[in-house]
């Protein structure tokens, strides 16, 4: 049975090993400015939907050559909790289903839905992470997206996406500062795992 302690150290692992998952954020980043873009475009809102869903496959190939730059580990088979994080991210394909509800009856409303299925789903990392910069924008990227959305002409939704990018990148200077300061507690727990079990 794992201890308290060892449990920390695993979570800490994870942060660090991973970097607090930048290179997704980052990717994110990216994937979100190239969707800001695409509804500058003087397109209906279904089209620009339409073109949002293709970008967003673009995510997964781009986080990992991330990785590459960032040096962060997807895989670290020793550690029980890691195979948690992709099951976190898959999370959110459940909510798609409404969001094709929202495309094919609400196009105008699908980048503001997006926008705040995409920022909901960071709340649980927070937790998997260590990092409460999660946590926070996992609350002001829907609220964010929500006000905008109900406030903003169908002609300026693209600063709903806007909106996202400087969130984004927010969040990513936040996680490496919160990386920084699990990579000394990860430092510490592993000495002192080392003596306890010596």
């Amino acid at each position: 049975m794992v201890s308290e302690q060892e449990f920390a150290a695993l979570k800490l692992e994870l942060s660090v090993k991973a970097k607090n998952g930048i290179d997704f954020i980052v990717a994110a980043s990216i994937i979100w400015a190239v969707i800001t873009f695409v509804w500058t475009l003087p397109n209906s809102p279904a089209y620009n939907s339409f073109i949002t869903f293709f970008v967003g496959g673009a995510m997964l190939p781009l986080a990992w050559m991330l990785s590459k730059v960032f040096r962060t580990t997807w895989k670290l088979p020793h550690n029980p909790l890691q195979p948690l994080g992709l099951w976190l991210n898959f999370a959110q394909l459940f909510y798609f289903p409404f969001l094709m509800f929202i495309y094919s009856k609400y196009p105008q409303y699908f980048i503001m839905t997006y926008g705040i299925i995409t920022g909901a789903h960071f709340f649980p990392y927070a937790w998997f992470y260590n990092a409460r910069p999660f946590a926070v924008m996992a609350g002001v990227i829907p609220v964010g997206c929500l006000v905008l959305g109900l406030r903003v002409a169908v002609a300026n939704l693209y600063l709903i996406p806007t909106f996202i990018v400087c969130a984004l990148l927010l969040l990513s200077g936040l996680l490496l500062r919160s990386y920084r300061q699990n990579k000394q507690a990860y430092t510490l727990a592993s000495s002192t795992l080392s003596l306890t079990t010596a």
